[in-house]
């Protein structure tokens, strides 16, 4: 991927990634960029000129080859190799995310849950014992984490996200209701449920 693609374009690549896993499993084996902009709300011309930073994937009068397009996308998101990842934060949000099995199934392993609450600390989610948050630092640079998911109080997600940081971890999917300070090099994805359903009912 080149810094010229725009972040809109890298977060529409998902969307189509399932898409097309979608209609693999129907055994279609040839789409068009009409088809496919039918089944998820988007123009073609969208598409084609989101694929387009990558290359040119489709075949006049034919469409895309749903295998081959596949593969490109996963090989572009990077999704053809294992994914080390830690979650911080073993509330109900983060054994929500440790159980989650559709991380295992998309090859994000989780390696690591941590936590501060003794009562806590100690016990297991799965296969996964809650370590110490005092021990972030040294599991986070020994073991090579691609990934920290941030599921702590606002209070503490800075405070978090340094000692990651200087463990060369470089990717932050942040569920605190706050923004980060980070430096170049290091991307945050933030989701916070409460300011979505906010954005929705704007609209109710």
């Amino acid at each position: 991927m080149t810094q010229s693609v725009p972040d809109i374009v890298v977060r529409r690549l998902p969307v189509y990634l399932q898409a097309l896993l979608h209609i693999a499993e129907t055994g279609q084996s040839t789409i068009s960029s009409r088809e496919l902009g039918k089944r998820l709300g988007a123009s073609p011309a969208q598409i084609r000129k989101d694929l387009s930073y990558f290359g040119e994937f489709g075949r006049p009068g034919l469409g895309y080859d749903v295998g081959y397009l596949i593969r490109t996308l996963e090989r572009i998101l990077q999704l053809d190799q294992d994914w080390q990842v830690i979650i911080v934060g073993a509330g109900a949000l983060g054994h929500a995310l440790a159980n989650y099995p559709g991380f295992g199934a998309n090859r994000f392993h989780i390696v690591a849950v941590f936590d501060n609450d003794p009562a806590r600390i100690g016990t297991t989610i799965g296969d996964l014992v809650i370590r110490s948050v005092d021990q972030l630092a040294q599991v986070a640079c020994e073991s090579r984490i691609d990934i920290a998911i941030l599921a702590v109080p606002a209070r503490a997600a800075q405070a978090v996200t340094d000692q990651v940081i200087a463990c060369n971890v470089r990717a932050i999917l942040n569920y605190a209701p706050i923004t980060l300070t980070t430096p170049p090099g290091v991307h945050v994805t933030y989701i916070d449920p409460i300011a979505r359903l906010q954005t929705m009912t704007y609209y109710l």
